[in-house]
Formats: structure tokens, sequence, C-alpha cells
């Protein structure tokens, strides 16, 4: 079939995609959040060009032409548009099999473990272990992540002694009962990522990602290669030769693609296969309840390398309010610590028609 339009439903924060075949089935997707409305611009402008009209059954297919076509510019916002153009397909495409993502991939509906992710430095660690002790006991989640350093911060700390007093906070308050990881945000050079990462590792951290500056591919791997502790990365990373790079030089333990931000999942497959098969598992990034969560959880479910756990963002209205309302129905409960792909066809979540009325201006392009 034929992909007849291609429409955006945006934002400053989100931008919902929704793309109907020559025979009327419609599938909905999501571009990366933040400044969506500029992704839906590049959407329109640089990737419905070449696949208005064109077999909406080649995902692989159409991306590699949207990548060609516009080889000029191979950076970020090309790969969130196009990842709004591949999620509405996978959606379209189970939808016309009566499946789910996941099946379509080769996976089964079912739980997923799942970790609480905090996305907060302006917290004291004392209130940060109590709000974390509450959801364990809430929702039981028995895996933890929290923040240190600051974001990009060339050493600094989000104030003097923070990472130093909530690594062992943290551990003192959950003890060897749970997972505790941690985020710096490429705060660190590799000499203070080392000496930060030997406190994580007294005080029983397993996950260290994004050490150093995530584009300092050397930096992050000698850190990698001299503590004993996974260090974790590529949230960032939107080109397949970064990808290739990373994976065949081993610059981190663990693989983090954002599903968003990568292109879609047709390209977010290819990171998990060069990932297979050198060994190294997959944990994405999915860092707030946009689809980009529902996305990663289909994933998961599929990829035989899938790694330990879920991101699943804890922020609500006071630090995320634009993720409130985009839904029908939630798809993000979380039971004893688990999230649940259900086996409704597709992406199986509706998109609220109150929000898409209230919130959002549509942009629409079809094929005549």
């Amino acid at each position: 079939m034929k992909i007849r339009s291609i429409e955006t439903f945006t934002n400053e924060f989100v931008c919902f995609t929704r793309v109907t075949g020559e025979d009327g089935a419609q599938g909905w997707g999501q571009v990366a959040p933040y400044f969506a409305d500029i992704t839906a611009l590049v959407l329109h402008r640089q990737v419905a060009p070449w696949t208005l009209g064109q077999d909406d059954g080649d995902i692989n297919g159409l991306l590699d032409i949207v990548r060609d076509r516009e080889h000029k510019f191979p950076g970020s916002y090309l790969r969130r548009a196009m990842g709004g153009l591949d999620t509405a397909l996978w959606d379209l495409k189970g939808k016309r099999a009566g499946k789910s993502v996941c099946e379509l991939i080769g996976g089964t509906p079912g739980p997923v473990r799942a970790y609480a992710s905090s996305m907060k430095r302006d917290i004291t660690p004392r209130d940060e272990a109590d709000r974390l002790l509450r959801l364990r006991d809430e929702k039981g989640f028995d895996a933890f992540k929290f923040r240190i350093g600051a974001e990009v911060g060339r050493n600094v700390d989000e104030w003097p002694g923070r990472t130093e007093e909530i690594v062992p906070t943290m551990y003192k308050a959950m003890g060897d009962d749970v997972a505790l990881l941690v985020d710096a945000n490429s705060c660190y050079d590799p000499a203070r990522a080392i000496e930060v990462g030997k406190l994580l590792t007294d005080n029983g951290v397993s996950h260290y990602e994004e050490p150093c500056p995530y584009w300092e591919f050397a930096q992050t791997k000698q850190v990698k290669d001299a503590l004993d502790i996974d260090v974790t990365g590529g949230e960032q990373d939107c080109m397949m030769a970064s990808w290739k790079q990373m994976i065949d030089d081993r610059v981190v333990d663990i693989v983090q693609p954002d599903v968003c931000y990568l292109g879609g999942i047709a390209r977010t497959l290819r990171v998990a296969k060069m990932a297979e098969t050198a060994g190294i598992p997959v944990t994405p990034h999915c860092a707030n309840l946009s689809m980009v969560t529902l996305f990663t959880m289909h994933l998961l479910r599929a990829i035989p390398n899938a790694g330990k756990y879920l991101e699943f963002a804890i922020e609500g209205p006071d630090y995320y309010p634009w993720q409130e309302g985009l839904f029908v129905r939630s798809p993000f409960r979380i039971t004893e610590g688990k999230a649940v792909v259900t086996d409704a066809p597709g992406w199986g979540v509706e998109v609220s028609s109150d929000w898409l009325e209230r919130s959002a201006y549509q942009i629409s392009e079809a094929d005549c």
C-alpha cells in the first residue's frame, strides 16, 4: 500500500504523527520531544517529499531514501523527523495485521522490568532517597537511577559536595536489595569520572551513564577500561557510523539508543543487531512518558540482547507538565516494578482527542 497522507499534531514539546495508507488504514507515531514543532517542520519539508506515495511496508527502505536524498543534513533533527514517520508506519502495520508491534519485530506481549528514573538534580540527597523509597513501597520498583554531577558540567557538581553525599545516602537507604544506577550527563573529564566511579563501586552502584562528554568516545572508553562497573551511553547518537565505532571499539559496556533520537524502530533494530553480534546489552534511553517509553517497551520484549530494565521516568506535572493528558488511557501502569506490553494491535494506545484539539496545531500533507 502507498502512503496517502502524513499529518503532524504538535506543540513546542510533543509532536504526534499520523500516517494514512491508500486503503484508509492509519497509524500513530511521534517525533522526539523538545522543540517538537521544529521537528514537525523538518518532517514536512525533508521527509514527506520523499515518502508520500511510496510503499508504506518498506520502512527501512523509506528511511534510507530520506537519508540519501537529504545527505547534506545528517544530524539530529532529520533523524527525529524520520522517527515520526517510522513509528506511525509500525502502528499502521500492526493494525492491519491485528498484531502488536513487538510481535511484528519478533517478540511477545508481556511484562518488562522497569527502573524508576529520576530527572532531578535540584533535590537534596535525603529528599531524593525518601521519594524513591516511597516508590519502592508503592509500585514495587527494585531498581532506581539518580543524577550525579551537573549536566555537561565540566567537572562541577550541581552544588558543592552533592555527588559525594547522594551516593552513600542512596546506598544506605536502599541497601543491597535494589539495583542502583546513576547518570552523570556528560559531566566529567576522565580523571574525575574515574574518581567518581570508584565512589560508585564502593557504594553498590552498578550502572554509570555518560560519565564524559558523550561525543568524546576515547574519554568514555578510558573510564570504562579503568573501572569495574558498567559504563553506559549512546542516547544522543543518531548516526550509524557513530554506532558502529562505539560498538566495534567497545566504548561502553551497555548501549542506550533512544528510539526517537535515532530515527525510529527500524534503525534502532539495526543498532540492537550490531550490539547483539558484539555481545553487548541494550538498555534504551526513554526519559519521559510520551510514546517513546511505549516504543521502548515493545522493543525490549523483542530483542534477544535486551538489558535488565526499562527506563521509566518518575517525574510528574511539576517537571513534565507537557506529558499530562496525552492518551485516552495511559499505557504506563507499573505493578510490582513492571510495565506491561499488551497484545493490542500496533502500539496499543489511543492519542487523546482532547489533547489534539486543545493543545496542538496540525500540519497535513497528502499525495495527490
